[in-house]
């Protein structure tokens, strides 16, 4: 255990409180706020209390070098990280002493992760998407990619077992089974995990647990994809899993005219009257978030000195408005004044940059 005092742990693990932030809850770990004697036992602590206790073991411990965050949704809790090599052991010893019934879900970003339990052994690249249970000893190893920074990275997340939509007595495949984050619901998962870690300052306290709600859906929807047990995930789970699936779908294709209800249900193989039914109980209908979606990608060329010398006809047409007037007029709309005045104020007044549409 450390041998500093209590109030040194603080130092080392800064918290945001949504009460006085308005953020979503989250604390913050970084060693180097830590005298370097130290960081290992304190890093030892703090993954005991984010995932479960492990014994750790690494090259580096004289002075480690390690940063987390946990950005709690509710129940679930998601933790980007970066770290030096280490080693990471759930022995029987350890389970009897403390199970949170969770799986952990492990997605190297930058590096490997080599993992062993029972008599089975697997090798994570990055965006290879790992599951390890609680319940189970295992044997992790995590190292920096070769060609890139010294430090590995990744994201982990933390989820109830009870919360899965997946039966536990099917999960056992999954454990030697790593799934792409490149492709299909993986990669839906990964995009939104790291754009969601890369910014919270949009969501509020009360979004947590919605947040939450999504991201349970992704995993249920990835690992009944990976064991063919589809039929167990609730109607709830796939239709919003199809509305994540159709979000992703227009981001791709923003830039094509043909874009439309009638195009976007025709590309997921379902009537245009039940796209719109799926779009019932979200902020907007699927043709005013199209909309949306592009005028924010015009204005953020707007704002964009490199592209000042590009023509502002030209910028619609990238986002999919084949007549400047429709856009000129849309944009007037969304953002108060025409295109060409937004522009000219916001290679004026760089403040202008953090303009959010209403």
């Amino acid at each position: 255990m450390p041998t500093s005092p209590p109030d040194q742990a603080t130092r080392g693990c800064r918290g945001h409180e949504a009460e006085e932030s308005g953020m979503l809850n989250e604390t913050e770990f970084r060693t180097e706020d830590l005298p370097g004697a130290d960081r290992f036992d304190f890093w030892r602590e703090r993954i005991g209390r984010t995932h479960a206790p492990v014994d750790l073991h690494s090259a580096y411990a004289a002075d480690y070098r390690a940063h987390q965050r946990v950005v709690e949704l509710g129940a679930v809790h998601i933790w980007p990280t970066t770290h030096q090599a280490i080693r990471f052991r759930r022995t029987a010893r350890l389970i009897r002493q403390s199970d949170p019934e969770q799986y952990h879900i492990g997605i190297p970003l930058h590096g490997t992760s080599r993992v062993s339990w029972a008599d089975q052994k697997a090798v994570y690249g990055s965006c290879r998407i790992q599951v390890l249970d609680s319940s189970r000893a295992f044997d992790v190893t995590c190292t920096p990619s070769t060609d890139g920074p010294d430090l590995f990275s990744g994201i982990g997340i933390e989820v109830p077992k009870a919360l899965l939509h997946v039966p536990r007595n099917k999960m056992d495949r999954l454990f030697a089974q790593g799934m792409s984050g490149r492709e299909g619901m993986g990669a839906l998962l990964v995009q939104f995990l790291t754009q969601l870690t890369a910014d919270i300052s949009p969501y509020q306290p009360c979004d947590g647990p919605r947040l939450g709600t999504v991201v349970v859906d992704l995993l249920s929807a990835l690992f009944a994809h990976a064991l063919d047990a589809d039929r167990f995930l609730p109607p709830e789970t796939r239709s919003r899993n199809l509305v994540l699936r159709i979000r992703a779908h227009v981001q791709r294709n923003l830039h094509d005219p043909r874009l439309t209800p009638r195009a976007i249900a025709a590309a997921h193989n379902i009537s245009t009257s039940y796209l719109h039914r799926l779009f019932r109980n979200e902020h907007e209908t699927v043709a005013a978030w199209i909309r949306h979606q592009r005028l924010e990608r015009a204005r953020r060329d707007l704002d964009d000195p490199a592209m000042r010398s590009t023509a502002i006809h030209a910028i619609a047409a990238r986002w999919g408005f084949t007549r400047a007037a429709d856009f000129t007029r849309a944009f007037r709309g969304a953002y108060g004044m025409p295109p060409k005045e937004y522009r000219h104020q916001a290679l004026r007044s760089p403040e202008l940059t953090t303009w959010t549409h209403c």
